[in-house]
Protein backbone atom coordinates (compact mmCIF):
# COMPACT_ATOMS: atom_id res chain seq x y z
CA UNK A 1 0.00 0.00 0.00
CA UNK A 2 2.89 2.35 0.73
CA UNK A 3 3.92 2.51 -2.96
CA UNK A 4 0.35 2.95 -4.11
CA UNK A 5 -0.74 5.74 -1.75
CA UNK A 6 0.65 9.01 -3.01
CA UNK A 7 -0.63 12.53 -2.59
CA UNK A 8 -1.69 14.26 -5.80
CA UNK A 9 -1.28 17.74 -4.27
CA UNK A 10 1.61 19.54 -2.52
CA UNK A 11 2.04 18.65 1.16
CA UNK A 12 0.98 22.07 2.50
CA UNK A 13 -2.20 21.94 0.41
CA UNK A 14 -3.17 18.48 1.64
CA UNK A 15 -2.78 19.70 5.23
CA UNK A 16 -5.24 22.48 4.48
CA UNK A 17 -7.63 19.93 2.97
CA UNK A 18 -7.48 17.92 6.19
CA UNK A 19 -8.65 20.88 8.26
CA UNK A 20 -11.33 21.65 5.68
CA UNK A 21 -12.48 18.04 6.20
CA UNK A 22 -12.95 18.68 9.91
CA UNK A 23 -14.83 21.90 9.23
CA UNK A 24 -17.12 20.23 6.70
CA UNK A 25 -17.79 17.37 9.13
CA UNK A 26 -18.88 19.68 11.96
CA UNK A 27 -21.02 21.86 9.69
CA UNK A 28 -22.82 18.83 8.26
CA UNK A 29 -23.44 17.30 11.70
CA UNK A 30 -24.70 20.57 13.17
CA UNK A 31 -26.99 20.86 10.13
CA UNK A 32 -28.52 17.52 11.10
CA UNK A 33 -27.04 15.10 8.56
CA UNK A 34 -26.55 11.47 9.73
CA UNK A 35 -23.07 10.97 11.18
CA UNK A 36 -22.07 7.75 9.36
CA UNK A 37 -23.13 8.97 5.92
CA UNK A 38 -21.52 12.34 6.54
CA UNK A 39 -18.22 10.71 7.49
CA UNK A 40 -18.23 8.60 4.31
CA UNK A 41 -19.17 11.45 1.95
CA UNK A 42 -16.66 13.87 3.47
CA UNK A 43 -13.89 11.24 3.47
CA UNK A 44 -14.48 10.19 -0.14
CA UNK A 45 -14.87 13.77 -1.37
CA UNK A 46 -11.86 15.35 0.30
CA UNK A 47 -9.83 12.14 0.02
CA UNK A 48 -10.30 12.02 -3.76
CA UNK A 49 -9.23 15.67 -3.90
CA UNK A 50 -6.06 15.08 -1.88
CA UNK A 51 -4.91 11.55 -2.77
CA UNK A 52 -6.94 10.61 -5.84
CA UNK A 53 -8.12 7.07 -6.46
CA UNK A 54 -6.06 5.86 -3.52
CA UNK A 55 -8.95 6.87 -1.28
CA UNK A 56 -10.79 3.72 -2.43
CA UNK A 57 -7.83 1.59 -1.31
CA UNK A 58 -7.98 3.24 2.11
CA UNK A 59 -11.70 2.51 2.39
CA UNK A 60 -11.17 -1.15 1.45
CA UNK A 61 -8.35 -1.44 3.99
CA UNK A 62 -10.48 0.16 6.71
CA UNK A 63 -13.49 -2.07 6.03
CA UNK A 64 -11.44 -5.30 5.93
CA UNK A 65 -9.44 -4.47 9.07
CA UNK A 66 -12.55 -3.70 11.11
CA UNK A 67 -14.66 -6.57 9.81
CA UNK A 68 -11.89 -9.05 10.62
CA UNK A 69 -11.12 -7.60 14.08
CA UNK A 70 -11.83 -10.53 16.39
CA UNK A 71 -12.24 -8.30 19.46
CA UNK A 72 -15.25 -6.58 17.87
CA UNK A 73 -17.09 -9.91 17.85
CA UNK A 74 -17.83 -9.19 21.51
CA UNK A 75 -19.98 -6.20 20.52
CA UNK A 76 -23.05 -8.09 19.17
CA UNK A 77 -22.81 -10.69 21.94
CA UNK A 78 -22.88 -8.11 24.74
CA UNK A 79 -25.69 -6.26 22.97
CA UNK A 80 -27.68 -9.51 22.59
CA UNK A 81 -27.17 -10.22 26.29
CA UNK A 82 -28.58 -6.81 27.20
CA UNK A 83 -31.59 -7.04 24.89
CA UNK A 84 -32.47 -10.52 26.16
CA UNK A 85 -32.38 -9.38 29.79
CA UNK A 86 -34.50 -6.37 28.88
CA UNK A 87 -37.11 -8.03 26.65
CA UNK A 88 -37.51 -11.08 28.86
CA UNK A 89 -38.61 -8.71 31.63
CA UNK A 90 -35.64 -9.57 33.85
CA UNK A 91 -34.52 -5.95 34.24
CA UNK A 92 -38.08 -4.88 34.99
CA UNK A 93 -38.25 -7.52 37.72
CA UNK A 94 -34.88 -6.39 39.03
CA UNK A 95 -36.13 -2.82 39.41
CA UNK A 96 -39.35 -4.00 41.05
CA UNK A 97 -37.36 -6.10 43.54
CA UNK A 98 -35.10 -3.17 44.43
CA UNK A 99 -38.13 -0.93 44.79
CA UNK A 100 -39.89 -3.32 47.17
CA UNK A 101 -36.75 -3.96 49.22
CA UNK A 102 -36.44 -0.25 50.07
CA UNK A 103 -40.11 0.78 50.03
CA UNK A 104 -40.13 2.42 53.49
CA UNK A 105 -37.00 4.47 52.90
CA UNK A 106 -37.03 8.15 51.91
CA UNK A 107 -35.62 8.48 48.41
CA UNK A 108 -36.01 4.72 47.91
CA UNK A 109 -36.86 5.10 44.23
CA UNK A 110 -33.72 7.15 43.60
CA UNK A 111 -31.71 4.37 45.22
CA UNK A 112 -33.60 1.74 43.21
CA UNK A 113 -33.12 3.65 39.95
CA UNK A 114 -29.38 4.16 40.39
CA UNK A 115 -28.81 0.59 41.63
CA UNK A 116 -30.79 -0.88 38.73
CA UNK A 117 -28.99 1.42 36.28
CA UNK A 118 -25.61 0.30 37.63
CA UNK A 119 -26.51 -3.36 37.17
CA UNK A 120 -28.05 -2.72 33.77
CA UNK A 121 -24.93 -0.79 32.72
CA UNK A 122 -22.99 -3.98 33.36
CA UNK A 123 -25.46 -5.87 31.17
CA UNK A 124 -25.36 -3.55 28.15
CA UNK A 125 -23.19 -0.58 27.29
CA UNK A 126 -25.85 1.26 25.28
CA UNK A 127 -26.76 4.58 26.91
CA UNK A 128 -29.93 5.14 24.90
CA UNK A 129 -31.31 1.73 25.86
CA UNK A 130 -30.38 2.22 29.53
CA UNK A 131 -31.98 5.67 29.88
CA UNK A 132 -35.09 4.58 27.99
CA UNK A 133 -35.60 1.35 29.90
CA UNK A 134 -34.91 2.84 33.34
CA UNK A 135 -37.24 5.72 32.49
CA UNK A 136 -40.05 3.40 31.41
CA UNK A 137 -39.71 1.37 34.61
CA UNK A 138 -39.26 4.21 37.08
CA UNK A 139 -41.30 7.18 35.90
CA UNK A 140 -44.79 5.78 36.69
CA UNK A 141 -43.78 4.90 40.27
CA UNK A 142 -41.94 8.20 40.76
CA UNK A 143 -44.94 10.17 39.49
CA UNK A 144 -47.43 8.29 41.70
CA UNK A 145 -45.16 8.70 44.73
CA UNK A 146 -44.80 12.46 44.22
CA UNK A 147 -41.07 12.45 43.54
CA UNK A 148 -39.35 15.64 42.41
CA UNK A 149 -39.20 15.79 38.60
CA UNK A 150 -35.78 17.42 38.41
CA UNK A 151 -34.06 15.04 40.81
CA UNK A 152 -35.82 12.06 39.21
CA UNK A 153 -34.68 13.12 35.73
CA UNK A 154 -31.13 13.58 36.97
CA UNK A 155 -31.03 10.16 38.64
CA UNK A 156 -32.41 8.37 35.56
CA UNK A 157 -30.15 10.07 33.01
CA UNK A 158 -27.01 9.91 35.17
CA UNK A 159 -27.62 6.25 35.98
CA UNK A 160 -28.26 5.50 32.31
CA UNK A 161 -24.96 7.03 31.18
CA UNK A 162 -23.02 4.60 33.40
CA UNK A 163 -23.24 2.19 30.46
CA UNK A 164 -20.45 4.14 28.76
CA UNK A 165 -18.07 3.37 31.62
CA UNK A 166 -18.99 0.26 33.57
CA UNK A 167 -17.81 -2.98 31.92
CA UNK A 168 -18.66 -4.61 29.65
CA UNK A 169 -18.91 -1.19 27.99
CA UNK A 170 -19.10 -1.44 24.19
CA UNK A 171 -17.08 1.77 23.97
CA UNK A 172 -14.21 0.25 25.97
CA UNK A 173 -14.19 -2.78 23.67
CA UNK A 174 -13.76 -0.47 20.65
CA UNK A 175 -11.33 1.88 22.41
CA UNK A 176 -8.85 -0.75 23.62
CA UNK A 177 -7.25 -1.55 20.22
CA UNK A 178 -7.18 2.17 19.36
CA UNK A 179 -5.12 2.85 22.50
CA UNK A 180 -3.10 -0.32 22.01
CA UNK A 181 -4.06 -1.77 25.40
CA UNK A 182 -5.71 -4.98 26.55
CA UNK A 183 -9.51 -4.85 26.85
CA UNK A 184 -9.15 -6.65 30.18
CA UNK A 185 -7.06 -3.77 31.54
CA UNK A 186 -9.60 -1.16 30.43
CA UNK A 187 -12.45 -3.18 31.93
CA UNK A 188 -10.62 -3.53 35.23
CA UNK A 189 -9.64 0.16 35.27
CA UNK A 190 -13.24 1.31 34.73
CA UNK A 191 -14.84 -0.67 37.57
CA UNK A 192 -13.91 1.50 40.57
CA UNK A 193 -14.51 4.86 38.78
CA UNK A 194 -17.92 3.55 37.70
CA UNK A 195 -18.81 2.44 41.21
CA UNK A 196 -17.56 5.74 42.67
CA UNK A 197 -19.82 7.69 40.31
CA UNK A 198 -22.76 5.43 41.15
CA UNK A 199 -22.03 5.94 44.86
CA UNK A 200 -21.87 9.73 44.42
CA UNK A 201 -25.27 9.69 42.74
CA UNK A 202 -26.78 7.65 45.58
CA UNK A 203 -25.25 9.78 48.34
CA UNK A 204 -26.43 13.01 46.71
CA UNK A 205 -29.99 11.81 46.07
CA UNK A 206 -30.37 10.31 49.56
CA UNK A 207 -29.00 13.39 51.33
CA UNK A 208 -31.41 15.60 49.38
CA UNK A 209 -34.31 13.27 50.24
CA UNK A 210 -33.50 13.11 53.95
CA UNK A 211 -33.11 16.88 54.17
CA UNK A 212 -36.34 17.46 52.23
CA UNK A 213 -38.75 14.48 52.45
CA UNK A 214 -40.99 16.02 49.78
CA UNK A 215 -38.32 15.32 47.17
CA UNK A 216 -38.48 11.56 47.72
CA UNK A 217 -41.20 10.25 50.04
CA UNK A 218 -41.48 6.53 50.87
CA UNK A 219 -43.50 4.31 48.55
CA UNK A 220 -47.28 4.78 49.13
CA UNK A 221 -48.83 2.20 51.46
CA UNK A 222 -51.21 1.02 48.72
CA UNK A 223 -48.21 -0.13 46.70
CA UNK A 224 -46.74 -2.04 49.65
CA UNK A 225 -49.23 -4.91 49.39
CA UNK A 226 -46.87 -7.88 49.33
CA UNK A 227 -45.97 -9.93 52.40
CA UNK A 228 -42.39 -10.28 53.60
CA UNK A 229 -42.13 -13.74 52.05
CA UNK A 230 -43.37 -12.45 48.72
CA UNK A 231 -40.93 -9.55 48.85
CA UNK A 232 -38.09 -11.95 49.71
CA UNK A 233 -39.06 -14.15 46.76
CA UNK A 234 -39.16 -11.14 44.43
CA UNK A 235 -35.71 -10.06 45.64
CA UNK A 236 -34.34 -13.61 45.26
CA UNK A 237 -35.66 -14.00 41.70
CA UNK A 238 -35.27 -10.40 40.60
CA UNK A 239 -31.84 -9.38 41.86
CA UNK A 240 -29.71 -12.48 42.23
CA UNK A 241 -29.96 -14.08 38.72
CA UNK A 242 -28.89 -11.03 36.65
CA UNK A 243 -26.28 -10.04 39.23
CA UNK A 244 -24.75 -13.53 39.24
CA UNK A 245 -24.75 -13.61 35.43
CA UNK A 246 -22.96 -10.28 35.18
CA UNK A 247 -20.47 -11.28 37.90
CA UNK A 248 -19.67 -14.54 36.11
CA UNK A 249 -19.35 -12.80 32.73
CA UNK A 250 -17.03 -10.06 33.98
CA UNK A 251 -15.23 -12.39 36.38
CA UNK A 252 -14.37 -14.84 33.60
CA UNK A 253 -12.81 -11.97 31.62
CA UNK A 254 -11.05 -10.15 34.47
CA UNK A 255 -9.51 -13.28 35.98
CA UNK A 256 -8.29 -14.56 32.62
CA UNK A 257 -10.55 -17.59 32.48
CA UNK A 258 -12.00 -16.39 29.17
CA UNK A 259 -11.14 -13.84 26.51
CA UNK A 260 -13.42 -10.85 26.00
CA UNK A 261 -15.19 -12.60 23.12
CA UNK A 262 -15.56 -15.85 25.08
CA UNK A 263 -16.85 -13.93 28.10
CA UNK A 264 -19.41 -12.11 25.95
CA UNK A 265 -20.55 -15.45 24.53
CA UNK A 266 -20.90 -16.79 28.08
CA UNK A 267 -22.98 -13.75 29.02
CA UNK A 268 -25.24 -14.09 25.98
CA UNK A 269 -25.77 -17.81 26.66
CA UNK A 270 -26.46 -17.13 30.34
CA UNK A 271 -29.00 -14.44 29.43
CA UNK A 272 -30.68 -16.94 27.10
CA UNK A 273 -30.93 -19.47 29.94
CA UNK A 274 -32.38 -16.83 32.28
CA UNK A 275 -34.94 -15.87 29.63
CA UNK A 276 -35.92 -19.54 29.30
CA UNK A 277 -36.15 -19.83 33.10
CA UNK A 278 -38.43 -16.78 33.25
CA UNK A 279 -40.88 -18.67 30.98
CA UNK A 280 -41.22 -15.61 28.78
CA UNK A 281 -38.92 -16.73 25.99
CA UNK A 282 -40.78 -17.53 22.79
CA UNK A 283 -40.06 -17.12 19.09
CA UNK A 284 -41.42 -13.57 19.02
CA UNK A 285 -39.22 -12.41 21.90
CA UNK A 286 -36.13 -14.15 20.54
CA UNK A 287 -36.77 -12.71 17.07
CA UNK A 288 -37.19 -9.23 18.55
CA UNK A 289 -33.94 -9.51 20.55
CA UNK A 290 -32.05 -10.78 17.48
CA UNK A 291 -33.44 -8.01 15.26
CA UNK A 292 -32.62 -5.34 17.83
CA UNK A 293 -29.10 -6.78 18.17
CA UNK A 294 -28.64 -6.80 14.40
CA UNK A 295 -29.83 -3.21 14.00
CA UNK A 296 -27.72 -1.85 16.87
CA UNK A 297 -24.62 -3.80 15.84
CA UNK A 298 -25.01 -2.69 12.23
CA UNK A 299 -25.30 0.94 13.32
CA UNK A 300 -22.19 0.66 15.47
CA UNK A 301 -20.13 -1.16 12.85
CA UNK A 302 -21.09 1.30 10.08
CA UNK A 303 -19.96 4.09 12.39
CA UNK A 304 -16.77 2.17 13.20
CA UNK A 305 -15.84 1.70 9.52
CA UNK A 306 -16.84 5.26 8.55
CA UNK A 307 -14.95 6.80 11.49
CA UNK A 308 -11.86 4.68 10.89
CA UNK A 309 -11.95 5.59 7.18
CA UNK A 310 -12.19 9.30 8.01
CA UNK A 311 -9.29 8.95 10.42
CA UNK A 312 -7.14 7.19 7.82
CA UNK A 313 -7.78 9.89 5.21
CA UNK A 314 -7.19 12.65 7.75
CA UNK A 315 -3.93 11.05 8.85
CA UNK A 316 -2.83 10.38 5.26
CA UNK A 317 -3.07 14.03 4.27
CA UNK A 318 -0.84 14.85 7.24
CA UNK A 319 -3.24 17.01 9.25
CA UNK A 320 -3.26 14.61 12.20
CA UNK A 321 0.50 14.74 12.67
CA UNK A 322 0.47 18.51 12.21
CA UNK A 323 -2.10 18.90 14.99
CA UNK A 324 -0.21 16.54 17.30
CA UNK A 325 3.16 18.23 16.68
CA UNK A 326 1.63 21.66 17.25
CA UNK A 327 0.22 20.59 20.60
CA UNK A 328 3.54 19.08 21.69
CA UNK A 329 5.46 22.18 20.63
CA UNK A 330 3.27 24.36 22.87
CA UNK A 331 5.44 23.02 25.75
CA UNK A 332 2.62 23.21 28.29
CA UNK A 333 2.58 21.67 31.76
CA UNK A 334 1.38 18.08 31.50
CA UNK A 335 -1.74 18.76 33.61
CA UNK A 336 -2.69 21.74 31.45
CA UNK A 337 -2.22 19.65 28.31
CA UNK A 338 -4.30 16.81 29.73
CA UNK A 339 -6.99 19.32 30.76
CA UNK A 340 -7.08 20.77 27.24
CA UNK A 341 -7.38 17.31 25.70
CA UNK A 342 -10.24 16.34 28.00
CA UNK A 343 -11.95 19.69 27.39
CA UNK A 344 -11.75 19.07 23.63
CA UNK A 345 -13.24 15.59 24.06
CA UNK A 346 -15.97 17.06 26.28
CA UNK A 347 -16.94 19.61 23.62
CA UNK A 348 -16.80 16.98 20.87
CA UNK A 349 -19.15 14.84 22.95
CA UNK A 350 -21.97 17.35 22.40
CA UNK A 351 -22.54 16.87 18.64
CA UNK A 352 -20.78 13.53 18.08
CA UNK A 353 -21.39 9.92 19.03
CA UNK A 354 -18.58 8.23 20.95
CA UNK A 355 -17.58 6.13 17.89
CA UNK A 356 -16.10 8.94 15.76
CA UNK A 357 -14.50 10.50 18.84
CA UNK A 358 -12.78 7.24 19.77
CA UNK A 359 -11.79 6.30 16.21
CA UNK A 360 -10.93 9.73 14.77
CA UNK A 361 -9.81 12.08 17.51
CA UNK A 362 -8.22 9.67 19.97
CA UNK A 363 -5.70 8.47 17.32
CA UNK A 364 -4.93 12.13 16.53
CA UNK A 365 -4.31 12.88 20.20
CA UNK A 366 -2.53 9.60 21.00
CA UNK A 367 0.97 10.83 19.96
CA UNK A 368 0.53 13.72 22.41
CA UNK A 369 -0.55 11.31 25.15
CA UNK A 370 2.53 9.15 24.48
CA UNK A 371 4.86 12.17 24.28
CA UNK A 372 3.75 13.34 27.74
CA UNK A 373 3.97 9.81 29.15
CA UNK A 374 0.33 9.49 30.25
CA UNK A 375 -0.69 5.94 31.11
CA UNK A 376 -2.96 4.91 28.22
CA UNK A 377 -5.28 2.80 30.38
CA UNK A 378 -5.75 5.74 32.77
CA UNK A 379 -6.26 8.06 29.82
CA UNK A 380 -8.91 5.72 28.37
CA UNK A 381 -10.89 5.83 31.62
CA UNK A 382 -10.60 9.64 31.75
CA UNK A 383 -11.96 9.82 28.20
CA UNK A 384 -14.88 7.56 29.15
CA UNK A 385 -15.79 9.65 32.22
CA UNK A 386 -15.45 12.86 30.18
CA UNK A 387 -17.76 11.58 27.45
CA UNK A 388 -20.21 10.45 30.12
CA UNK A 389 -20.18 14.02 31.47
CA UNK A 390 -20.82 15.40 27.98
CA UNK A 391 -23.93 13.22 27.69
CA UNK A 392 -25.33 15.06 30.73
CA UNK A 393 -24.27 18.52 29.63
CA UNK A 394 -26.53 21.09 27.93
CA UNK A 395 -26.93 22.39 25.24
CA UNK A 396 -27.09 19.01 23.50
CA UNK A 397 -27.23 16.40 26.30
CA UNK A 398 -28.42 13.42 24.27
CA UNK A 399 -29.62 11.65 27.42
CA UNK A 400 -32.23 14.40 27.86
CA UNK A 401 -33.84 13.52 24.54
CA UNK A 402 -33.89 9.80 25.31
CA UNK A 403 -35.70 10.58 28.57
CA UNK A 404 -38.03 13.11 26.95
CA UNK A 405 -39.08 10.39 24.52
CA UNK A 406 -40.49 8.23 27.35
CA UNK A 407 -41.60 11.14 29.57
CA UNK A 408 -43.24 13.65 27.20
CA UNK A 409 -45.12 15.22 30.15
CA UNK A 410 -41.83 16.27 31.75
CA UNK A 411 -40.63 19.73 30.73
CA UNK A 412 -37.25 19.67 28.97
CA UNK A 413 -35.95 22.52 31.16
CA UNK A 414 -36.71 20.42 34.28
CA UNK A 415 -34.85 17.48 32.76
CA UNK A 416 -31.89 19.75 32.00
CA UNK A 417 -32.00 21.19 35.54
CA UNK A 418 -31.87 17.69 37.02
CA UNK A 419 -29.07 16.58 34.73
CA UNK A 420 -27.03 19.65 35.57
CA UNK A 421 -26.98 18.67 39.26
CA UNK A 422 -25.57 15.24 38.42
CA UNK A 423 -23.16 16.72 35.89
CA UNK A 424 -21.48 18.38 38.88
CA UNK A 425 -21.07 14.92 40.46
CA UNK A 426 -19.60 13.70 37.17
CA UNK A 427 -17.00 16.46 37.26
CA UNK A 428 -16.20 15.53 40.87
CA UNK A 429 -15.75 11.90 39.79
CA UNK A 430 -13.47 12.99 36.94
CA UNK A 431 -11.37 15.05 39.35
CA UNK A 432 -11.05 12.03 41.68
CA UNK A 433 -9.79 9.80 38.86
CA UNK A 434 -7.52 12.61 37.61
CA UNK A 435 -6.04 13.38 41.04
CA UNK A 436 -5.72 9.75 42.18
CA UNK A 437 -4.71 7.55 39.21
CA UNK A 438 -4.59 4.38 41.39
CA UNK A 439 -8.40 4.56 41.53
CA UNK A 440 -8.27 3.35 37.93
CA UNK A 441 -4.88 1.64 37.79
CA UNK A 442 -4.74 -0.45 40.97
CA UNK A 443 -7.07 -3.23 39.86
CA UNK A 444 -5.43 -3.69 36.41
CA UNK A 445 -2.03 -3.86 38.11
CA UNK A 446 -3.30 -6.63 40.39
CA UNK A 447 -5.02 -8.63 37.64
CA UNK A 448 -2.48 -8.14 34.84
CA UNK A 449 0.62 -7.64 36.96
CA UNK A 450 1.89 -4.44 35.36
Amino acid sequence: MGDVIQNVLPEWETHVIGFLMLGALFIAIVAGFPIAQTLLVVSFGFGAWAIGDTVFNLFTLSAINNMTNVQLAAVPLFIFMGYLLEQAGLMDRLFRALQLAMANLRGSLYLAVISAATIFAAATGIVGASVTLIGLMAIPSMTRSGYDTKLSAGAITAGGTLGILIPPSIMLVVMAPVLGVNVLELFAAAIFPGLILSGLYVIYAMIRSFRNPELGPPLPKEEQTLSRNEIAKEILLGIIPPTVLIALTLGSILFGVATTVEGSALGAFGALLLAVGSRRLDFTLLNSALNSTMLTTSMIMILVVASDFFGRVFSRVGSASTMANTLVELDLHFLIMLGLILLLIFVLGWPLEWVPIVLIFIPILLPVVEEFGFDKVWFGVLVAVTLQTAWLSPPVALSAYFLKGVAPHWDLKDIYAGMFQFMGLQVLGLIIVLAFPPVALWLPSVLVGN
